[in-house]
């Protein structure tokens, strides 16, 4: 019995640019170092931060004006201090400015 079997033949492909100065010659492989960026890109400028911290401030702001305050006798109760313009128009309105300052500062580019 015989078989015919096709020679198969190999081949190789090397290639090397017009650059190359050894122009064939191996060349040592080193390891890629990461250089140290120049700049970061930050996702947020430094204008952007300061928005951020009076949006921020402006909050607390306004929990520090709705807190707060007691009745000056334990035995007596005074409307006027707990449902005061203060901390029922005054302290909400400042948070949510503080919150609407915020929502600027991270859509702002």
């Amino acid at each position: 019995m015989s078989t015919n079997k096709p020679n198969k033949k190999k081949v190789v492909v090397t290639t090397t640019s017009s650059n190359d100065p050894g122009r064939g010659a191996a060349q040592p492989r080193t390891r890629a170092t990461a250089a140290a960026p120049s700049s970061v890109d930050f996702t947020f400028s430094r204008e952007t931060y300061i928005w951020m911290g009076v949006g921020f401030v402006l909050v607390v702001l306004g929990m520090l004006l709705m807190g707060g305050g007691h009745m000056p006798d334990s035995n007596t109760w005074d409307d006027r201090i707990i449902y005061s313009t203060r901390r029922t128009l005054l302290a909400p309105i400042v948070i949510l400015a503080g919150l609407v300052v915020e929502v600027y500062a991270i859509f702002k580019k």
